[in-house]
């Protein structure tokens, strides 16, 4: 992981030139059709292809089972990237969306097998309960496929109302959970 930056650094918003605070930002990323690996890297890329996402770290790589998917659904492949930011959870989440669509996700069915999932975890201390968007994740206390690939790149980060990540993924039954080989890269 790199050097962890000054949480009270601004940055100037490029539209408006308002400043705006820069905040450690976690995406949970998963893939279960196709070059699943091909899929997750190319989230890493796409997510962190502006100049107001800096990335600082993707963790290794994991095999998990589909949860509350449709039966006979294949093992997802998941990993976590933690980047610093200044967007708003809304612009994460249209982002995440677009990139997922770019790469062929559909949402015909719900939780059926897909090319490219991404969540956004965590922007900083913001909380959101909006219909479309929940920040922190609703429901990353629970998930193993989460919590554990986060916890290898940003242990201590401080999800709002839950407690650090290394705690978080210390209660989770990691059953099912298995860490591959395979590594995604941070663009240069």
């Amino acid at each position: 992981m790199t050097n962890v930056p000054n949480p009270n650094v601004v940055d100037a918003d490029t539209l408006t030139g308002d400043l705006r605070p820069l905040r450690r930002t976690a995406f949970a990323l998963g893939s279960n059709l196709g070059d699943r690996i091909e899929f997750l890297q190319a989230a890493v890329d796409t997510l962190t292809d502006s100049s107001e996402i800096v990335p600082v770290a993707v963790s290794p790589v994991y095999e998990s089972e589909p949860v509350d998917a449709p039966e006979g659904s294949p093992k997802f492949l998941n990993a976590v990237l933690v980047v610093d930011t200044t967007l708003s959870p809304r612009s994460l989440l249209e982002r995440a969306q677009s990139t997922e669509s770019a790469y062929g996700r559909t949402r015909d069915v719900p939780n059926a097998p897909r090319t490219l999932d991404i969540d956004v975890l965590a922007v900083g201390d913001v909380t959101s309960d909006d219909d479309d968007l929940r920040v922190p994740h609703p429901r990353l206390a629970e998930r193993a496929f989460v919590l554990i690939p986060w916890a290898d790149v940003d242990p201590d980060f401080s999800v709002p109302g839950l407690g650090r990540v290394v705690e978080l993924s210390s209660a989770v039954d990691a059953t099912g959970v298995r860490r591959l080989d395979e590594t995604l890269e941070i663009p240069a």
